[in-house]
């Protein structure tokens, strides 16, 4: 099939997905890739879940660009003098997308029953919180053991989605049909799911922002060749592309053309982290000094200007450089080269009496890839470049969405794989969920999956999401850097810079700190 055909198939699908609506009508076509797994944003946070369902559902609070708080269910809220109570006040009017009223219930219920329990990032979040007492339908008072002012920054959509209790309670929430037909409070109600080739959205017509959304119906597209994404771009049958749906190769030629423009905004909430986790608990990465070699030969710059195209920044840490801001960021640490140190990795190996064969190997394994595009797929050509000076054999291995994730995080049937972590604004809310013993949560995505269990460590997180005192919590997370790159169950490889390309057409679709994982409840389309 050529490059023709296939955009011809894509125009057909896209075509069937606009229709009927009028002329008149705004319609926008956008990239979801790859294709999601799920819609059950309240159990998984893989990444194409974040493309599509934030547009259904609604969280307490939005962020602006400036990371400001933004009302959305919660119209305000009060902390009590000791941190310990946080009073909701929320919107009043609201409906789920089947008519059903939306109270407090649904939030005790979304945060205590649900993100709490199954949600990756949500027992962290959320792990204050001992009860939530609801003294009518628009009050829902959040009772904490101990305060967490990082609660505040995790109550976004995409985050924290509220969902609706009369759907979900009582049933297996891991097999829910909302994953497939989810209902939400948000701008747009799910209509379709054509399976390999779009999910269509529609206009919530009762939606409680007066005006909002202007755009009628969003048809996410699934284009699993890249250069197909490219041209569908250039020539108007998508407006939109995050999350590198556009390759960062062609992205940089598309900035130059008239009518499209590339920007980094949308990404200021997630600090993403592109890395490598290992698994701790097998042969040959269960030896820590496995793990500190390929941290040290991967050279970390030449991913970025030769894969990411200049885009990104070398990881130094186990946290990113951004937390310098707010004094918990930690710099000088050891086995973090920007462009690898070949003969200190070969000698950590040689240190720890981890010898070569007769054939000059060492250990022979599997690299799993994250499905996310040939951009890591390139990644991963030259890992196994790079590790073989190190009598390191590597196997490339790259699976569907669904069977990768299953094999990570259900199965842990891997030795290595490469992927992105989102580290959010606080480290309680995206780091520590990789290293405490707690979050060896077999089953659920995107936490420990390195099976990583260090006692020291575990009470240094739990005392730097209790710490009050700036000073005092530098010092803690201080320690934790020095412990895991020492450790190294998860080498950090960069800080990624996304990059969203888009037609200029489309305005006001970044209002939101979240970007593509925001409600594009403002955006329009202009002529």
């Amino acid at each position: 099939m050529n490059l023709k055909t296939l955009l011809m198939g894509a125009s057909c699908a896209i075509g069937l997905a606009l229709t009927p609506l009028t002329a008149t009508a705004q319609n926008l076509v956008y990239l979801v890739q790859p294709e999601p797994p799920s819609l059950a944003s309240f159990l998984s946070t893989s990444g194409p879940i974040g493309l599509v369902a934030p547009k259904i559902y609604d969280g307490l609070f939005d962020y602006d660009n400036d990371l400001n708080i933004v009302p959305s269910l919660a119209e305000s809220y009060d902390v009590s003098e000791d941190g310990k109570t946080v009073t909701f006040k929320l919107r009043e009017g609201v409906q789920w997308h089947d008519g059903t009223p939306f109270t407090s219930a649904d939030v005790a219920f979304s945060v205590l029953d649900v993100l709490k329990k199954v949600h990756p990032r949500g027992p962290n979040t959320f792990r204050e919180v001992t009860s939530i007492d609801t003294p009518d339908d628009h009050t829902a008072v959040f009772n904490l053991a101990n305060p967490a002012p990082y609660m505040l920054r995790a109550l976004s959509s995409y985050e924290s989605p509220m969902v609706a209790k009369h759907l979900l309670d009582g049933t297996d929430l891991r097999s829910s049909d909302l994953a497939t037909n989810p209902i939400g409070t948000g701008a747009f109600k799910f209509t379709e799911w054509k399976k390999g080739q779009y999910i269509r959205l529609d206009k919530n017509e009762d939606y409680w922002k007066v005006g909002q959304p202007q755009i009628d119906r969003i048809v996410g597209r699934f284009v699993p060749d890249a250069s197909t994404r490219t041209a569908a771009m250039e020539k108007g049958e998508v407006m939109y592309g995050a999350y590198g749906a556009i390759p960062n190769i062609d992205a940089v030629r598309l900035r130059e053309k008239d009518g499209f423009s590339v920007t980094t905004d949308g990404y200021s909430m997630i600090n993403p982290m592109a890395l490598i986790e290992f698994n701790t608990t097998k042969p040959p990465f269960d030896n820590p000094a496995m793990r500190r070699a390929v941290s040290l030969v991967m050279d970390r710059q030449f991913l970025i200007d030769n894969i990411w195209f200049g885009y990104g920044k070398p990881a130094t840490s186990a946290l990113s450089s951004n937390f310098d801001k707010v004094g918990l960021y930690k710099s000088g640490l050891p086995n973090y080269p920007a462009s690898g140190d070949l003969e200190a990795a070969i000698k950590e190996l040689d240190d720890a009496g981890i010898a070569p064969d007769a054939d000059g190997v060492r250990a022979s394994i599997t690299l799993d890839l994250i499905p996310y595009g040939e951009d890591w797929r390139r990644a991963g050509e030259y890992m196994k470049q790079a590790m073989k000076p190190l009598g390191i054999e590597v196997e490339l291995r790259y699976e569907d969405v669904p069977t990768w994730l299953n094999r990570i995080y259900a199965e842990y049937d891997f030795e290595m794989n490469v992927n992105y972590f989102y580290q959010l604004p606080d480290p309680v809310l995206g780091v520590h969920r990789h290293y405490g013993t707690d979050q060896i949560r077999q089953g659920t995505h995107f936490v420990n999956s390195s099976q990583y269990s260090n006692p020291e460590l575990d009470a240094l997180l739990t005392a730097g999401a209790q710490e009050p005192d700036a000073a005092k919590r530098a010092d803690i997370y201080g320690q934790i850097q020095t412990i895991l790159a020492t450790d190294m169950p998860v080498a950090n490889l960069f800080e990624m810079e996304f990059l969203t390309v888009y037609n200029e057409k489309l305005v006001d679709h970044a209002t939101s700190a979240l970007g593509a994982y925001g409600p594009f409840d403002k955006a329009t389309i202009t002529e």
